[in-house]
């Protein structure tokens, strides 16, 4: 067993009677050691002072989640009429920033489950990250339609709970099915996230000088101690729960997908709906994941962890996850025309050509046109570019939910129905304080938890270099 009480890495392969995988591809840089890789990282969160641009931003997204909660409880008091909703216009910022962030979420778990049933090494230096950033993006979708209820306290009712009254959910709704799907994807990524922190809760147990930190991770660490038969456990659960959240990558963004789908509202009463939204979370997910590591890796130095091959691997999935929602594009107006359904093919003119169509070619250059630039190798090595370019793809998919819901809805079948859709000023504050919710969970991540996955890298090194470093 190493000093600070993780272990050796290698340990759990013989333990478990598992042949060793082949050595990785180098995913560090030389002259990475087992020191080096703890101090570095476990330094982060152990510092008694972070940088100025942490302060900074953390007051910033701190005074955005202000505007949140001031805006979330005159909502409770008014009711959503402090929004711009209409009719026919139901639908509007509450889920399109519903989808929007569930979307988000789905890069951790992909990243963290599918890549490590895969066996891609170069998952490791961004997966906490992406694990932590899941959490929080599902906690604020989930704030969304419990805020959209007409009476949210009593959102338990969606729940099929024994009570005097005899009320059950309608099981054949797709809203209550998103009650299930979320419930459970933040159940089980909660799980994988922290089973795999774990042995770093032990690093910072073993490291910390202040007797709260001590006991707090202490505790964390649930009597870590880095034995064989721990990292044997350790691995069986880790992989257990991989297999597990990886079909929720499918399943969650479908579920939300079928909220459209099953419906009869031209522009969403559509098959493709699902697949096409999985592929467009994904694509946003590891927008997102790129937006914050790039950040992360410049303010803390950690450019030899956070490399430019994870960077360019994140693009090349964003480029292929883009080019199927593009042809998820191409296919509505396909469908759309060849139905020859004159209501479906009306919604689709009425996207590009109609009152809203700035809000459509927009999406169209953020999400089509300009992710092509990463096919050039000096595009992917650019770090700026990179950043920029993951910036525009999440505008991109947020004007996408835009034109889905409020395109769709905002002319019924009948014209006399007809009613533009105007945001209210509280509907800003609610998606730009959710931001700052977000964004304030991020921050405090950073500062009291390893932002990267201590142990797996060790591992790496460990593998790569054969066991000789100590």
């Amino acid at each position: 067993m190493t000093p600070d009480g993780l272990g050796d890495p290698g340990s759990a392969v013989h333990a478990g009677n598992v042949a060793p995988s082949p050595a990785p591809p180098r995913v560090l840089e030389p002259g990475q050691t087992y020191a080096s890789v703890t101090d570095k990282i476990s330094a982060i969160a152990l510092a008694h002072r972070h940088p100025r641009s942490w302060m900074i931003g953390f007051i910033a997204s701190s005074l955005l989640l202000m505007v949140f909660l001031y805006a979330s409880g005159l909502l409770l008091i008014t009711g959503i009429g402090l929004w711009g909703n209409n009719v026919p216009v139901a639908w509007a910022f509450d889920i399109i920033n519903f989808v929007w962030w569930i979307g988000i979420g789905h890069a951790g778990t992909l990243i963290s489950a599918v890549l490590l049933l895969f066996r891609q090494e170069w998952r490791t230096s961004i997966n906490r990250f992406a694990e932590a950033m899941t959490l929080f993006a599902v906690a604020c979708a989930g704030l969304y339609p419990i805020l959209h209820l007409g009476r949210p306290w009593v959102f338990y009712w969606l729940m099929p709970y024994p009570n005097t009254f005899g009320l059950w959910p309608q099981f054949r709704s797709p809203l209550v099915w998103d009650v299930f799907a979320v419930s459970t994807y933040a159940t089980v990524s909660f799980l994988f996230w922290y089973v795999g922190l774990i042995p770093d809760f032990a690093v910072l147990r073993d490291r910390a000088r202040r007797p709260f930190a001590q006991i707090v991770y202490g505790i964390l660490a649930m009597g870590w101690r880095g034995s064989a038969i721990h990292w044997q456990r350790y691995e069986t659960a880790y992989l257990l729960l991989a297999g597990l959240a990886t079909p929720l990558v499918v399943s969650v963004h479908t579920i939300v997908g079928f909220d459209f789908a099953v419906s009869i509202v031209p522009g969403w009463h559509q098959t493709l709906l699902p697949p096409y939204f999985v592929a467009g979370a994904i694509f946003s997910g590891f927008a997102m994941v790129m937006t914050l590591a790039i950040p992360l890796r410049a303010v803390y130095g950690l450019e030899d962890f956070i490399t430019l091959r994870h960077l360019d691997n994140m693009a090349q999935i964003m480029l292929a996850t883009g080019l199927m929602v593009g042809y998820g594009y191409l296919m509505e107006v396909f469908c759309a025309w060849y139905s020859g359904n004159q209501f479906e093919w009306y919604v689709t003119i009425n996207r590009a050509f109609g009152p809203y169509a700035l809000c459509y070619w927009a999406l169209i250059a953020c999400n089509i046109v300009i992710p092509q630039l990463i096919w050039f190798r000096s595009v992917r090595s650019n770090v700026t570019a990179l950043f920029v370019i993951a910036l525009i793809v999440n505008i991109g998919m947020w004007l996408e939910r835009f034109v889905i819901i409020v395109i769709s809805l905002h002319r019924d079948y009948l014209p006399s129905a007809w009613e533009m859709y105007y945001p209210s000023v509280w509907d800003f504050a609610q998606f730009l304080g959710s931001i700052g919710l977000f964004l304030t969970l991020l921050f405090l991540f950073i500062r009291f938890l390893p932002v990267i996955s201590i142990f797996e890298l060790r591992e790496l090194v460990h593998e790569t270099d054969g066991g000789q470093r100590s």
